[in-house]
């Protein structure tokens, strides 16, 4: 479902979207939530590696 909603967005939508994002956080606060949900994507990728790692260990 979600998927199809990324779909069915076009330029105006997005850019309603960033202005409400600009208006609820403000300027100085989205650069810190950008920052903190790479860290948070970074972490994520780290955590599922490690997990193959094991799994493909524990496999030989």
């Amino acid at each position: 479902m979600f998927a199809s909603l990324l779909w069915t967005l076009g330029a105006p939508e997005i850019i309603v979207i960033l202005v409400i994002l600009l208006l609820l956080f403000g300027g100085r606060k989205i650069p810190e939530l950008m920052k903190g949900l790479g860290k948070g994507i970074k972490e994520f990728k780290d955590a599922s590696k490690e997990e193959e790692a094991t799994e493909k260990k524990t496999e030989e």
